[in-house]
């Protein structure tokens, strides 16, 4: 009966869905206040039964239910409890109402959080939320129904979990992308309802941009999160791998990194306004792509769910109709898109356009690469492959590039900025990291390493000119904490954010640079010696798992005589599905792991393993960590609390305005 509740709620939310797209938009035409209001209760009706439907499948995973033929295909009896609910995201149909509970969470958010803006533009952007929700519940409803009976001989048992999703990593990684993928949808409903209404001034890039940031921050999250699951559970030892489905992920967070600037530039100066909702719109377009990448079944991934081609076609239709139906809205409000302000060549609107172009030339490279070789196999050109040498050719200039400009753009004023100012503010900062990122390569390795020393100048420059920047900002304070306290929220926000750039940047090159592995073959009481590092194995041993048997070795590590951490590596081989898995140990610090990955028995008692010692791999999630935080922190500024009197003073500028061309015209 449960799963029967689920669907209907199901159901109902799709009719929610329909009036939501419907009645505030026709109210917003029509002037109606009655149907703009309307929308506040339906996003409320609207997440209420996706959280029901949601509850319900959750339901027959805890209960074991395998009558439903979405559980058996996802769970077992023996699966721990806390697997079984995350299971509901562990294949197409749960993922897929994942997706909409959080469209639903976020279309709830806005109607609650906006109802300071205008009652029409809230009402707009509600509409186009609904229509986005309308297409994702027809894709469930029609194609992908978790809440199927297996009838009337329902199994006994289920097939099981993934294995490779066993891991405390899916149960929090998933939720955060989805997050991010989701949320680039209000920035798409504000730029849609701004093109409707024609006000596109700065007034809407300041009400969007709060949504914006939070979105990236949590996609932040969500891609360190896969990219840390990835490291430890593949056991490859890898942290990024140039996957298509996570180029999925990567391309909306490029293209919503330059979205956050531009909003900033329109917001603040009135610039950049087409560019920006051109953004928006290719932002939540690609958040799409990537929905249509994992569930057509044209890839072969652990990341794609689908192999049902009637998927893909629907996702790829609805694409079609998100990414041509805003494009020609676009083509015809664009005429009156146009900003008649100017700025000087050296300036923060200069630094900021520059950033634009980088990173729409670096989401290009990478969607080319990404969409190649699928192109090349549909027109039969045969089967190519676009691997990590062609993505880090193009990918690493162009974002080295981009993150010595990082240094200029805090430093610099609106509108116009004197070179002698930037000099005199990035003169020290500059001589400080030549030295430095000269001096490192000599005391960490005994063989100097050219691009080491690249990569922490770049690193450095961007600490160093931050710190500069503080410095200036601090210069008329009659104290220093006078002088802190003066500072904005976002300025914090956006600091601790460009450190979380230098940081991610230093690790994933020096860890590129300077990681060391080797595969071995150990018996018991065997040492082996690796860079001062001896491994030794202890000894080996079988063990009982919940749904699984494995075998566990015992390893000791010393440090130039120093004991380290013991540990234990796992062969796991689950008996349900019959596959077997790595589960690597780890010895973390900050400035270093130790990585052993048990393989195969190579028979005689001996076993492959792989051992490897990555410096500085923290910090490319220690960095991702710290976008995200700045991205949250910089949503809790108080300019974004204050949203009636943005829109009055915003209401009074246009009022004088009108006023003073009156005036002149008399």
């Amino acid at each position: 009966m449960v799963p029967e509740l689920g669907h209907f709620a199901l159901i109902l939310a799709l009719c929610l869905s329909f009036a939501l797209t419907v009645m505030p938009l026709l109210g917003a035409h029509y002037g109606n206040n009655l149907l703009m209001h309307s929308g506040r209760s339906l996003a409320v009706g609207f997440f209420v039964f996706v959280s029901i439907a949601f509850f319900c499948l959750a339901y027959a995973f805890a209960h074991d239910d395998f009558s439903v033929k979405y559980v058996a295909s996802n769970s077992n009896s023996l699966l721990p409890y806390y697997y079984k609910i995350c299971a509901v995201w562990g294949g197409h149909e749960g993922s897929l109402l994942l997706w909409i509970l959080m469209l639903s969470g976020w279309t709830l958010a806005v109607a609650i959080f906006s109802r300071s803006l205008p009652l029409d533009m809230q009402a707009r952007v509600l509409g186009v939320l609904g229509f986005i929700a309308v297409g994702f519940l027809l894709f469930i409803v029609i194609t992908s129904n978790p809440f199927e009976r297996i009838l009337p001989i329902s199994p006994q048992d289920g097939s099981d979990l993934n294995p490779l999703l066993q891991d405390p990593g899916f149960i929090i990684h998933p939720p955060f992308l989805y997050m991010g993928y989701v949320g680039f949808s209000v920035c798409f409903a504000f730029a849609i309802a701004a093109l409707l209404t024609g006000r596109l001034d700065s007034a809407w890039a300041r009400w969007s941009r709060p949504w914006a940031t939070l979105a990236w921050g949590f996609l932040s999250i969500g891609i360190a999160l896969g990219s840390w699951w990835a490291y430890y559970e593949l056991g490859w030892g890898g942290w990024w791998f140039w996957d298509p489905v996570e180029n999925a992920s990567f391309m909306p967070w490029i293209v919503g990194t330059a979205l956050l600037h531009s909003l900033a530039a329109t917001e603040k100066r009135g610039l950049f306004k087409s560019w920006t909702i051109l953004l928006a719109i290719f932002t939540f377009s690609l958040s799409l792509l990537g929905t249509f990448l994992v569930r057509s079944g044209i890839l072969t991934s652990v990341h794609a769910f689908a192999n049902d081609p009637q998927r893909g076609v629907f996702v790829l239709a609805f694409l079609f109709v998100i990414v041509g139906g805003s494009l020609t809205l676009y083509a015809f409000r664009a005429p009156v898109v146009k900003s008649a302000i100017g700025f000087n060549w050296l300036s923060r609107e200069t630094f900021l356009l520059g950033n634009n172009i980088i990173l729409s030339v670096v989401m290009i490279t990478v969607l080319l690469g990404t969409l190649y070789p699928l192109i090349a196999d549909a027109l039969h050109w045969g089967k190519i492959s676009v691997g990590p040498p062609y993505f880090n050719f193009f990918f690493l200039p162009l974002m080295g590039l981009l993150c010595l400009l990082m240094a200029f753009g805090p430093v610099s004023n609106w509108k116009k900025t004197s070179a002698k100012q930037l000099l005199n503010i990035l003169w020290k900062p500059w001589v400080f990291s030549v030295v430095f990122a000269l001096a490192f390569p000599w005391f960490y390795r005994e063989e100097y390493s050219i691009p080491a020393a690249i990569a922490v100048f770049i690193g450095s420059w961007i600490f160093t000119g931050l710190v500069a920047d503080i410095i200036y900002q601090l210069r008329h304070s009659e104290s220093v904490v006078a002088g802190f306290k003066k500072l904005s929220l976002s300025y914090y926000a956006m600091v601790i954010a460009h450190l979380g750039i230098a940081a991610t940047l230093i690790g994933v090159s020096l860890t590129s640079i300077y990681s060391i592995e080797r595969d071995l073959r150990m018996q018991e009481h065997q040492t082996v010696d690796l860079s001062g590092y001896e491994f030794t194995l202890q000894s080996l041993k079988k063990i009982q798992g919940p749904n699984y048997t494995a075998d566990q070795a015992f390893i000791t590590v010393n440090y130039h005589g120093d004991a380290l951490e013991d540990m234990y590596p796992q062969k796991r081989h689950y008996t349900t599905r019959g596959n077997s898995m790595t589960e690597v140990a780890l010895d973390v610090s900050l400035f270093r792991d130790i990585y052993v990955a048990m393989g195969e028995s190579v028979g005689e008692g001996a076993w492959a393993m792989r051992v490897h010692v990555k410096p500085f791999v923290r910090w490319i999630w220690l960095g991702a960590l710290m976008m995200a935080f700045g991205a949250f922190l910089s949503v809790t500024d108080k300019r974004y609390r204050k949203q009636k009197t943005v829109i009055s003073e915003t209401n009074t500028h246009a009022n004088a305005v009108i006023m003073n061309k009156v005036l002149a015209n008399e």
